[in-house]
């Protein structure tokens, strides 16, 4: 099945996309490396859309007020998560952060019972138990609990609160906009979300971080890395989303967790302990249940 291949496909160029972010934030602060995502996968999202739009020319797009709420909406759920994640990368590890990012598919069922009706069945629910579980077991302090370890947990959580913000968003943003291409839909609107989070977000750090901008400016080389990878993964994880229900696509895209270890061991020679193994792996065994619940 194709969301299947865009998903797999999605979860590798997303852990790149993080791990060149990781690596700009020394210069650039967690504002600054979170505008490269942006900025520079920009162009990219413009050249998929190109292709798409070419491939799909009855499509006919409407950009009713719902479509610029929602958009915006998944816009600023989505700068508010990077910059979190990214906080948490530095503070608790690449690995752990990605683990607590995997709330965002509980959190985001949640929001949609609560503001759209969507019903969720025993599965699913044991599977929100499962994850807050787990992410409170990855979150809980250690014998010797640093001010570090505890930002970075709660910027962990913060980041997938932000995260299922987003994928509500985007989701609504897709179906109002053109409800019957719905890749044409997807593609479209990180288009216009990249637009606004590139606009506003660069406006925001001229006025108040300008030292961000220009550290941005002189990392160019892997900011333009950061920024195709980024664009690459957004195209694949929404298209994914047109064309199945999101619980099946995040599950899948639980593959994201382990490969984000394996690159946290190999790129900044970080270990996991046996209890953050443990509470990971219930974190996506509960993210799996919710999905297919």
């Amino acid at each position: 099945m194709l969301w299947i291949a865009l998903t797999i496909a999605a979860a590798p160029l997303q852990v790149a996309r993080n791990a060149l972010q990781r690596g700009l934030m020394a210069e650039a602060g967690p504002w600054g490396a979170t505008l490269v995502r942006f900025l520079f996968g920009l162009p990219f999202a413009l050249a998929i859309f190109a292709v798409v739009a070419v491939l799909t020319p009855a499509a006919d797009p409407t950009a009713t007020p719902r479509f610029w709420v929602t958009v915006s909406a998944g816009a600023l759920g989505q700068v508010l998560a990077t910059a979190a994640l990214l906080g948490a990368m530095k503070r608790s590890g690449f690995a752990v952060a990605t683990f607590m990012q995997q709330a965002s598919l509980p959190l985001a069922a949640l929001m949609g019972l609560a503001l759209f009706g969507d019903e969720m069945g025993l599965q699913a629910w044991a599977g929100v138990v499962l994850t807050t579980a787990g992410l409170a077991a990855l979150s809980w302090p250690g014998r010797v609990a640093s001010r570090e370890a505890l930002v970075g947990s709660a910027l962990g959580l913060a980041s997938g609160a932000a995260f299922a913000v987003a994928l509500n968003g985007y989701r609504q943003a897709g179906l109002a906009l053109e409800p019957d291409y719905p890749i044409y839909a997807a593609t479209a609107a990180v288009c216009v979300a990249q637009t606004l989070q590139t606009l506003c977000l660069g406006a925001w750090l001229a006025i108040a971080r300008p030292q961000a901008l220009r550290a941005v400016a002189r990392a160019w080389r892997p900011s333009l890395g950061a920024g195709f990878f980024g664009a690459a993964a957004s195209a694949c994880w929404f298209s994914a989303l047109a064309l199945a229900p999101a619980g099946m696509v995040r599950a899948v895209g639980v593959i994201e967790a382990p490969i984000a270890a394996a690159a946290g061991r190999r790129l900044f020679q970080e270990q996991l302990s046996l209890r953050q193994i443990l509470a990971g792996a219930a974190t996506a065994l509960g993210v799996i249940l919710t999905a297919l619940g």
